[in-house]
């Protein structure tokens, strides 16, 4: 365990799966105390039993992030199981595509904004209303994608215009809150080792294969060197980032 987050409370949304978990056991591995968020009550205990074999402090708690009562309903809960909120890891988002812009369903537009726009901008609201009420302020960590602001592929366009969103939200979130004592930044994942990063039929090892040919580095990034990023967005040593989208794609989209 290391102290760079000791006595810090941290919430992080999706936390049952991929980035989400990651990013908790890298806060819990810190010393922060993390509380875990998300849809499903089972993945999110998982996360909680991984924490704690390791040492950690966790809680996890069920929410819909596209409700202002659910993102309202984490915020106090971290208060009342740690004492404050210092950190927040919007992470929680859906993918939806396969099809040009003219055959895209409604109800994938509807969810695609729901989740991966509205839920960022409920979750900054709660958030920003508790942070700028601490006397130490507290930093935020929104997560995009390499996909919307920074690059963009043929038939996902709902997707790429949630996540060029986030990024743009994230930086108008930045300016109006840093006299607040909120620092507001995101982080934008290319591929990384997860499900969401499989085309349909793939497996890992032709995931591999299309990764040599598409990305300068050669290879998928890891959860945890995602996790790593978004740690150190939210530390003292980024203390003067705000309003930054770094990109963790492997030069994909340089």
């Amino acid at each position: 365990m290391t102290a760079r987050f000791t006595g810090k409370a941290v919430l992080v949304t999706g936390a049952g799966t991929g980035i989400g978990r990651a990013t908790a056991l890298a806060f819990a591995t810190e010393g922060a105390s993390v509380l875990a968020a998300g849809r499903t009550a089972g993945p999110l205990d998982e996360t909680v039993a991984l924490i704690e074999k390791a040492g950690g402090t966790a809680v996890a708690v069920t929410a819909d992030v596209t409700r202002s009562a659910d993102a309202k309903a984490l915020v106090r809960r971290s208060v009342e199981h740690f004492g404050s909120l210092d950190v927040a890891v919007n992470n929680a988002g859906v993918f939806r595509g396969g099809a040009p812009v003219a055959e895209l369903p409604e109800e994938d537009w509807r969810t695609l904004l729901d989740v991966n726009v509205t839920g960022v901008l409920l979750g900054l609201q709660a958030q920003v209303a508790r942070m700028r009420d601490q006397p130490a302020g507290g930093a935020i960590v929104n997560v995009a994608s390499n996909l919307g602001a920074h690059s963009r592929i043929p038939g996902v366009a709902g997707y790429l215009t949630t996540k060029a969103a986030v990024s743009a939200l994230t930086r108008a979130a930045a300016l109006d809150h840093i006299a607040d004592g909120v620092r507001i930044n995101a982080v934008s994942p290319g591929p990384a080792d997860t499900p969401m990063s499989l085309r349909p039929g793939e497996t890992d090892a032709d995931r591999a294969d299309r990764m040599k040919a598409t990305v300068p580095l050669g290879r998928v990034s890891s959860t945890a060197e995602v996790a790593a990023a978004i740690l150190y967005l939210a530390s003292p040593d980024a203390a003067s980032l705000v309003g930054t989208d770094l990109v963790i794609d492997g030069g994909a989209s340089a």
